[in-house]
Parts: structure tokens; sequence; C-alpha cells
């Protein structure tokens, strides 16, 4: 199927070069004299690297036929971690440098959405927020409500974080894992 510069939108795959990329902006430029074009920054799904790139209007390129499964996150040995398909028992290997920060987020038994292009694991996509149970952090004090103010914390996972004053040991987070921000407590332990 082609795609031209009239469909883009961010996250639109396509086929580039050889390679699959993702759209990561882009932007219609109407110049004064010439013709149209469109400044386009892509990601390539197999190596990770940004390019800048400026397709001609009504330029076409192929759609990449990326394949997206619901994989389940088994288990991490060392800097490899397993999925696997909850329809067909199939596993696959995903490196942690592929994975970026977003691993030190995962937990055993959770969804996650799995890239595939020509039968190839490129990349897992876990859930926008995730709640992770706080190991250590520093105890607060009763009344310490100050806004903006925070100290490190290490979630379940090993993964430090900065969350309020108020967090204990024990309590139960939400966290944003595209930024690692704390959003709000879901639960109070007893630690």
């Amino acid at each position: 199927m082609a795609i031209e510069t009239s469909d883009f939108r961010k996250g639109l795959k396509v086929f580039y070069n050889g390679a699959p990329y993702s759209i990561i902006d882009f932007q219609h430029v109407k110049p004064g004299k010439g013709n149209q074009f469109t400044r386009t920054k892509m990601r390539n799904l197999q190596t990770g690297g940004v390019l800048d790139v400026n397709f001609r209007s009504g330029e076409t390129l192929e759609d990449p036929e990326i394949e997206d499964k619901k994989m389940q996150f088994l288990y991490n040995e060392g800097d490899t971690f397993h999925f696997m398909d909850n329809k067909t028992y199939e596993q696959v290997e995903i490196q942690r440098d592929i994975l970026g920060d977003q691993a030190g987020f995962l937990l055993p038994e959770m969804t996650c959405q799995v890239m595939f292009y020509r039968g190839r694991a490129l990349n897992a996509e876990i859930p926008q927020q995730v709640e992770l149970v706080i190991s250590y952090t520093e105890p607060g004090v009763r009344g310490d409500t100050a806004t903006n103010v925070t100290k490190p914390a290490t979630l379940e996972t090993g993964v430090e974080v900065s969350v309020p004053l108020f967090i204990n040991t024990g309590d139960k987070i939400k966290i944003d894992t595209a930024t690692g921000a704390y959003l709000e407590r879901t639960a109070i332990g007893n630690g």
C-alpha cells in the first residue's frame, strides 16, 4: 500500500531506504517560490537512529508491514527480556538497549505491545502508566506536604525515581513510563 505525504501523521510507520521508520514529526511547507514539500523527522525502527528528510508534495512511500502483537512480559536474564504471545505461546527476546529506560518499569505478567518486522521483534511498548511498590525511601515526616519538594525512592524493579516527601516504603505509586515521573499514590503501605 502506498502512503502519500498528505497521509503523514505522528506515529505512522513507513518504509524508506530499505528500512522501517516511524514518523516523529512533520510539517507541510509551502514556500513562496518552488514546489511544496514535507519536512519530516523519522526514527529508524531497527536502529533507533533519527533522520531528517524532505519529501516532495505527492511523493509516495511504502507500508513497512509492521505487525503489532499483545504479549506478556515473562522475565529477564541480565539484559535479555523474554515476552510470550498468550495465544500461540511463542516466546521472543528483546535486549535492554532496545527497550531503553522503560525496561526498568516492567513487571512479570505485564501485557505489552510488541512490534514485529519481517518476523523479528523490534521493540515493546509498555503501558503509559504503571503501579509499582516503593521498596525503599527515607521515612516521611507527618506534615511534609510541601509541593514540588521530592526525595529519591527505589521501586520494586530497582529503578530510582523522585517522589513527594509524604511517600513511604511500601506505598504503591503510579508512574508515567515515558518520563519516569511520579503521578500519584494509589495505596498506602504498612512500611
